[in-house]
């Protein structure tokens, strides 16, 4: 779409521009003008994100301003900037923009819930990055285009030009900048999609508690009955996995709010990873993968152009965007009712934790606000041990409030509808990484059958003398012998001295949360 559309309110005076595109146009486009980009045989466009193969946190700052500062919870995620120095960065990227014989634009929609959805333009130079926010954000009827007006915030994505390292407070020449009172995100040096779509989400966790709304990294879907789950968990846990249920309907992926109504979905489309990815063990993720999909960074056979989705030798963090309708049995609109069951998942490569536990609300807060996985270290200095992670709220690096304030909504809500919370665990089981085995998919979905269909609920526990989980001693499809971890280990004293190791990395994590945390809920935690 082009036409008397104008971007001159921003600045911008280039006279082909060209706004909302189709995903048809976006690729010849692509195939024209971008090197590297090309179609895969189920009909992908595959492309290349340049040097930078994934976010950059330390390259991500938020401008100090009285009206916001003593909102945001400072320090390592949360970067102060200087209002002055994203001026000059925008400048920069704005005078990129001019110097361009054609732009792209995408005006979408962040929220599913009418109340609470934002608008939000893209400004970009790649038809890669058009696709990918058409695909990830919520797209307008021509009625909705024609009508959006002035957008809430707007994305300026000059990826393709450097920052000035000379710029004070700048560390690379990678910039993302955020402006809650300019309402504007500006990105300078790195072509990675991704953070446009983590941008949104990080708008989205500033302003959604503000109106007493729980913004949340997590996945959910909804079964026959209406009944819903959400799935929390960092990268390689299995959220978006668990989440795409043959037999529930899927309301998303990642990016949700939970309202006194019940939850809606945050974006349009999934952001899948793509590492190892087979049709056997995720068709639905597999089957996503046609036209008007993008593929990031996958390695291909050049005559044929299928993809080896094992190749990681460009990046382990391969993905695949696509609208949400793209799995068949999504729910659209994206909305749902009061969560039923909240699954907390963690791929603990100590092998410590039980492949299911339930949690009692303490526990619960507890578990949330460390936000634990384990992965596996780099071998290239000859590394095993795995390496603990602690995300807070299971996705710190996007959560511009306190964890608290995200934990007591979380709480708040979960007393009020009498959601249940399981802590489930896909990573090593009858040892470390190493010595011990990944979780069967096989066994994780028949854990998450149990619970949907409430058989988990009612099931005899035992409870963990160390981290006081409540553990379920059978569960239909799961051998008995692997729902206890320490039956699992043949060197017992092993199990138990890694227990109380993996024990210590939680209370140590959790000391920087006390101050805030109640006396409950520090209990919850694990005995050193």
């Amino acid at each position: 779409m082009t036409g008397s559309f104008s971007l001159a309110q921003h600045g911008i005076n280039v006279s082909n521009i060209i706004r909302n595109a189709s995903p048809a146009q976006l690729y010849e486009d692509g195939l024209k003008f971008d090197p590297g980009t090309a179609i895969s045989d189920v009909g992908a466009l595959m492309v290349k994100s340049g040097k930078k193969t994934g976010r950059s946190p330390k390259d991500k700052r938020i401008v100090e301003h009285p009206d916001s500062a003593a909102d945001v919870w400072w320090g390592n995620v949360n970067i102060k900037i200087d209002e002055k120095i994203f001026e000059i960065n925008k400048e920069r990227a704005v005078d990129f923009f001019n110097y361009q014989q054609k732009v792209y634009v995408f005006d979408g929609f962040a929220g599913w819930d009418p109340e609470h959805q934002i608008k939000v333009r893209v400004i970009c130079t790649r038809p890669y990055h058009a696709l990918f926010m058409h695909n990830m954000l919520i797209r307008p009827t021509e009625e909705q285009l024609a009508s959006f007006g002035d957008p809430d915030y707007v994305i300026y994505n000059a990826g393709c030009f450097p920052a000035n390292s000379h710029t004070e407070a700048m560390t690379s020449k990678t910039s993302i900048g955020l402006s809650f009172e300019r309402k504007e995100f500006v990105i300078l040096g790195t072509e990675y999609a991704g953070e446009m779509k983590k941008g949104v989400f990080t708008i989205m966790n500033y302003i959604m508690p503000k109106k007493g709304v729980l913004s949340m990294h997590c996945s959910a879907n909804e079964g026959a009955n209406n009944d819903v789950t959400l799935f929390f968990g960092l990268s390689g846990t299995g959220k978006t996995t668990l989440s795409a249920d043959t037999n529930r309907k899927l309301i998303g992926d990642d990016e949700h709010c939970w309202t006194d109504k019940g939850v809606f979905n945050i974006e349009g489309g999934c952001y899948a990873k793509c590492v190892n990815l087979s049709a056997e063990k995720e068709p639905e993720i597999y089957g996503a993968i046609k036209f008007g999909s993008l593929l990031e960074n996958v390695i291909y056979d050049t005559h044929t152009r299928k993809v080896d989705y094992d190749n990681i030798s460009i990046t382990e963090n391969t993905r695949a965007s696509y609208p949400i309708e793209f799995i068949p049995n999504s729910k659209i609109p994206c909305v749902g009712g009061h969560p039923q069951n909240v699954i907390f998942l963690t791929a603990d490569a100590f092998g410590v934790l039980p492949p299911v536990s339930k949690l009692s609300p303490e526990q619960a807060m507890y578990h949330f606000i460390s936000g634990y996985t384990a992965k596996v270290a780099g071998t290239e200095e000859g590394v095993t041990e795995p390496e603990a992670t602690f995300s807070a709220n299971f996705g710190a690096a996007f959560m511009v409030w306190h964890p608290s304030k995200y934990a007591e909504l979380l709480a708040e809500k979960m007393r009020k509808f009498g959601s249940k919370a399981w802590l489930v665990n896909t990573g090593w089981s009858g040892g470390s990484y190493g010595t011990g085995s990944r979780m069967k998919l096989s066994y994780t979905r028949a854990i998450i059958d149990a619970i949907h269909n409430g058989t988990l609920d009612t099931a005899p526990t035992i409870v963990d003398p160390v981290f006081g989980l409540h553990i379920p001693t059978t569960c239909a499809n799961v051998p008995d012998e692997i729902l206890i971890p320490r039956n699992t280990w043949a060197d017992k004293a092993a199990y138990d001295a890694t227990s109380a190791k993996l024990a210590n990395l939680f209370i140590n994590n959790f000391k920087k949360y006390e101050a805030g945390s109640s006396a409950e809920i520090i209990a919850a935690g694990p005995k050193a």
